[in-house]
């Protein structure tokens, strides 16, 4: 499990170990390191020497990091032109060093990338102080090069994209690939594919960091806590999930969410709600009752995925909540959390995941804003539930503060049906006895990779996500070796 760190708090960090160092260590230390990867990227079509990179220097310590890994190229034969976006206030010793070894420099300009020509690009126009959208001329200097179509090598962070939040509000870098220092920022996790593959560079930071502000799981995480039947376990020692969700109208979600938790544990199944004989023919494994009174032996349920939200919706999901074990409620079921005040105050405090998308999130919580983590994290404090936060990149928050990020890879999850394959994944994974912040992470990462796994680069519908699920448990299996 990986911390992630504000800006502010890096930046407080840094100060510290500034003053515990020679001046000029830590850039020159994070410049090599982003040297190494640029010239990792060169050489991926051919040899470094002879190579021409472009450097977007802007003002301050992110322009001085570029600065400085240009000269650290030039030592290599690389063509390096430093384009100066604010020439008077560029760092001054590393642009004498670049210049002893023959580096060029020029203003910057929206035509110049087509002009010079490049194999790589270096972003170091602005770093984790800056906030909003890039300025001309940089913003027209980014355009540039993404018409030009040349990779971009990001310092610290895609510039104009919000180190805090990853909102970009206008005229903002999309790297190829970014490199950052010391520690991991929310930028990173949540604005992933702006981002492109993340490189952490150790300055030194570490020991000195103070508790993170979220965590990112790793497969490693996922697979060490995924349940698995052992010697002595049987159908029931190992959780049964019960599910109601459904209705004449969407059957398919009853289909969708029985079958992920049918997928996702060795446990047992039971399904309650109008669609019983959809989800008999497609998963002939499953208990079948008429309602849920009259299931027993369940340790947690996933309720709410096409339920709808009338009287009827509402007697469904109250009479989930009456059974007092851990609960997943996502789609109608946050509706009708939202409108009736006495379900909502009947799952505070208890071990309950709701699931919501950003519009459901506003009907329950309030408009999610720019900053995901901070509104994840006060839902899920006001509400006194864990509330995990789809979107791209996915938020899961505690009650007790705890945050956990899944940034996705892809878009491929962004289908219909494939949040109620997520509700019985976490509802398996309660019955089996994870606590919900655990239980939403991990079946959050794994729904992430069948996602992935079913696309293969094409779009696929939930029902092969779904039956992707086996795949993704034995690739996060695989990762603790």
């Amino acid at each position: 499990m990986r911390g992630v760190w504000t800006a502010q708090q890096v930046r407080e960090t840094e100060a510290v170990l500034l003053d515990r160092t020679p001046e000029g260590v830590l850039m020159r230390r994070a410049a090599f390191g982003l040297a190494v990867h640029a010239r990792r990227m060169l050489a991926r079509t051919g040899v470094v020497a002879g190579r021409r990179v472009i450097l977007l220097v802007g003002a301050g310590n992110n322009g001085g990091d570029a600065l400085w890994a240009g000269y650290e190229l030039r030592r290599r034969g690389v063509g390096v032109t430093a384009v100066l976006l604010d020439p008077d206030r560029a760092h001054p010793e590393g642009l004498a060093a670049l210049r002893k070894l023959g580096g060029r420099f020029v203003d910057a300009g929206a035509g110049l990338v087509a002009e010079l020509g490049a194999d790589l690009v270096i972003d170091g126009i602005v770093g984790i102080s800056g906030r909003g959208a890039l300025r001309e001329p940089a913003g027209g200097l980014v355009a540039a090069v993404e018409r030009a179509g040349v990779p971009v090598l990001a310092v610290d962070l895609p510039s104009g994209v919000d180190p805090d939040t990853g909102a970009v509000s206008g005229p903002a870098v999309t790297a190829t690939e970014t490199v950052t220092f010391g520690a991991l920022k929310p930028v990173h996790v949540l604005a992933a594919p702006r981002c492109g593959h993340v490189h952490l560079v150790d300055i030194g930071l570490g020991p000195m960091l103070p508790k993170p502000h979220a965590h990112v799981l790793d497969d490693a995480d996922v697979g060490a806590r995924w349940p698995v039947p052992g010697a002595a376990d049987d159908k029931y020692t190992q959780g049964v999930v019960g599910i109601a969700a459904g209705s004449a109208a969407y059957p398919g979600a009853a289909v969708l969410a029985t079958g992920a938790a049918v997928l996702a544990t060795s446990g047992m199944v039971r399904f309650a709600g109008t669609a019983a004989p959809e989800v008999r023919a497609k998963w002939p494994e499953t208990v079948i009752t008429e309602s849920i009174a009259d299931a027993d032996r369940t340790q947690a349920w996933a309720v709410g995925p096409g339920i709808g939200t009338d009287d009827a919706g509402r007697a469904v999901l109250a009479e989930a909540i009456a059974r007092d074990v851990p609960l997943c409620i996502d789609a109608d079921g946050i509706t009708l959390l939202a409108k009736h005040s006495d379900l909502l105050a009947a799952v505070r405090g208890r071990p309950v995941v709701i699931t919501p998308h950003d519009r459901e999130f506003a009907r329950v919580a309030g408009e999610v804003g720019a900053d995901r983590i901070g509104a994840a994290r006060r839902a899920a404090s006001d509400l006194g539930v864990t509330v995990l936060l789809k979107g791209n990149a996915t938020v899961v928050a505690d009650p007790d503060g705890r945050v956990l990020v899944n940034p996705a890879t892809s878009s491929w999850a962004a289908t219909a049906g494939s949040g109620d394959v997520l509700t019985g994944v976490i509802g398996a994974l309660l019955a089996a006895g994870l606590e919900p912040w655990w239980a939403a992470g991990c079946a959050a990462r794994v729904h992430g990779i069948a996602a992935d796994l079913a696309a293969q680069g094409a779009p696929a519908p939930a029902s092969r996500l779904q039956a992707s699920l086996p795949d993704a448990i034995r690739a996060v299996r695989a990762a603790t070796g």
